[in-house]
């Protein structure tokens, strides 16, 4: 594959799921793509629809109440969507790997730390268990313990630790694509440090694209080249790092930023954004954000946006950007 195409391109994504008070629109007529190598951060408040669409990649989302409507996801040219039940198990953890939100609960509590690492290796590579568990050990030490511990359980680290084994799994067949569903989650600060200094140095090491799902914009600038900020299931604002930080547009995306602490100016309190998402099972017509905008007019309320390329690479969903407006 000529790696100056994107490693994956989603085109025209929308996910649903049936519940008894009616349709959830989790994901909504979504298109991103990620090059090789790069590390893409997936921003919005808790329900955006960031992990829907993350499972939604990985064919993992709970048939029959959640589904894909209809889209394309395409993995170095070939649409996943098209791929059966086994082929969809060859590329989970070989070609793309996921780390979930909770490393307390994603762990196999009654089985040895070495041989949860190892079972995922054996899954893709005809090895034998001497050198699974091999290897097993090798990727402990990659992400930081020491291989005297490969037999010890999960309960006996600590939720720092847990995260790097976690990693370990995922990154253990070398995939090329991983997806980190808010990795610092629960962890302390100091902690939180040291996970993506590992997450730097390992995508470094194996030239790994990482899909970076979190609600913490200084992570994602710490760690990423693009960002793309999600509202009710659709994209409002991609660009590259300099392009959002230095110049955010959509008027969601500068509500995010006006309610982080600033350190160089006195405020008495933060800016924050009114109201809540809206309900995914009545979602507002026109933007989707117009109840909440400060900007608002009358054409958003009516009708729905499109995306703008207001410079290269910075792309904005929002009538205020619309020469037609």
């Amino acid at each position: 594959m000529n790696k100056d195409q994107n490693l994956l391109t989603i085109k025209n994504l929308t996910i649903d799921y049936e519940v008894n008070s009616g349709t959830v629109h989790a994901v909504d007529n979504l298109n991103l793509e990620i090059g090789y190598g790069e590390t893409l951060g997936f921003v919005g408040e808790t329900g955006a629809g960031k992990t829907t669409t993350a499972l939604g990649i990985l064919k993992l989302l709970q048939e029959p109440r959640g589904r894909i409507v209809s889209g394309e996801i395409y993995f170095e040219g070939e649409n996943l969507l098209d791929k059966s039940k086994g082929e969809m198990r060859n590329i989970r953890g070989s070609q793309i790997s996921m780390i979930f939100q909770d490393p307390m609960t994603s762990l196999d509590p009654v089985m040895p730390v070495k041989k949860q690492i190892a079972e995922v290796i054996k899954l893709h590579n005809s090895i034998s268990n001497k050198e699974a568990n091999k290897k097993a050990k090798e990727m402990l030490e990659t992400v930081g313990i020491r291989k005297e511990r490969a037999d010890d359980y999960p309960h006996q680290f600590s939720g720092g630790m847990k995260q790097r084994v976690i990693i370990a799994i995922a990154l253990a067949c070398n995939p090329k694509l991983l997806i980190a569903d808010e990795p610092t989650t629960a962890l302390d600060v100091t902690i939180q440090a040291q996970v993506l200094e590992l997450m730097k140095d390992l995508k470094e090491k194996f030239d790994t694209s990482i899909i970076l799902i979190t609600h913490d914009l200084g992570i994602v600038a710490d760690l990423c080249d693009n960002v793309a900020i999600m509202y009710a299931g659709s994209i409002v604002e991609y660009g590259d790092i300099d392009s959002i930080y230095n110049n955010p547009l959509q008027p969601y995306t500068v509500g995010l930023f006006n309610s982080i602490p600033d350190l160089d100016t006195e405020k008495k309190e933060l800016q924050v954004i009114k109201g809540t998402l809206p309900d995914p099972t009545n979602l507002p017509s026109g933007c989707r954000f117009h109840p909440r905008c400060s900007k608002v007019f009358d054409k958003c309320s009516r009708v729905e946006t499109s995306k703008i390329e207001v410079e290269p690479g910075h792309f904005v969903n929002c009538h205020l950007y619309n020469d037609n407006k």
